[in-house]
């Protein structure tokens, strides 16, 4: 099967706290300056700042007049657009990420599905998972405490993602944490995996950054660091495999029984 080469921006940026004008203007920015990649990736609630408190001023309309100006700036520059924020739902807020494709139509919202501390008591969690198509390719996305549990990678790739995408808000002390966990999970799923962090101090927390582009061999094919702004650019030959690694998903076996278990 003939590789395309999608091209991706990993915009490791520190929002606005409580400004989604300013975070607007912020990403209609880096969108207009990286307008020859094929998606631009911001990362965890960066439309409102990370927080987990007076969410309502906060949340973004996918309807609404700020989220049609986005739309148009992706129109207008041909770039899909990946970006986190709350979004309100029936039963309250869901800490989601937003996907814009590259003629600026709306393309799928995914809402986390696996909640980090105080997050359980603010948002809703979310029910499923979600693929995106950019350029033709299909992504599997994932925010932020996901990526800390296998099964979630596993199921966007046995649905058929060619690569796995996670937009984060991951802070101090877990930095490493999440260096461990998006390699492992682009190695044992043999997809590239692109993962964009928050930087810098926020309400509560400090980020740890690390916004990087793994290869499905866990080589780091882009690396933003620790500690500043900075929008990094990664090209992803898809579809990918390991020319030394076993195609795990083709030698899976289904889940067996655990013999001596408890209750």
């Amino acid at each position: 099967m003939a590789q395309h080469e999608l091209t991706v921006a990993l915009a490791q940026l520190t929002p606005a706290l409580r400004d989604p004008a300013a975070n607007l203007a912020r990403m209609q920015d880096v969108i207009a300056t990286h307008a020859e990649t094929d998606l631009v990736v911001f990362p965890e609630l960066f439309w409102g700042g990370y927080t987990t408190t007076g969410l309502e001023p906060l949340a973004c309309d996918p309807h609404g007049g700020a989220f049609a100006e986005l739309a148009a700036c992706a129109a207008r520059h041909g770039t899909a657009v990946l970006f986190g924020g709350a979004e309100a739902v029936e039963d309250g807020f869901a800490n989601s990420a937003f996907f814009i494709d590259q003629e600026g139509r709306p393309g799928g919202t995914y809402r986390k599905a696996q909640l980090f501390g105080d997050e359980s008591a603010a948002f809703v969690p979310g029910d499923e998972l979600r693929l995106i198509t950019v350029a033709g390719h299909r992504l599997g996305v994932m925010i932020c405490f996901d990526i800390e549990f296998p099964e979630v990678a596993r199921a966007l790739a046995r649905a058929g993602a060619e690569a796995l995408v996670t937009i984060s808000a991951n802070m101090t002390p877990f930095g490493f944490d999440h260096h461990l966990f998006a390699t492992a999970r682009a190695v044992e799923n043999g997809l590239p995996h692109i993962y964009v962090n928050q930087v810098g101090k926020g309400e509560q927390f400090v980020f740890t950054g690390g916004s990087m582009a793994v290869s499905v061999d866990g080589e780091l094919n882009a690396r933003a660091g620790d500690q500043d702004e900075t929008v990094t650019r990664a090209r992803l030959a898809l579809p990918a495999r390991s020319e030394i690694r076993p195609d795990y998903l083709a030698l899976r076996r289904d889940v067996l029984p655990v013999a001596g278990g408890g209750d």
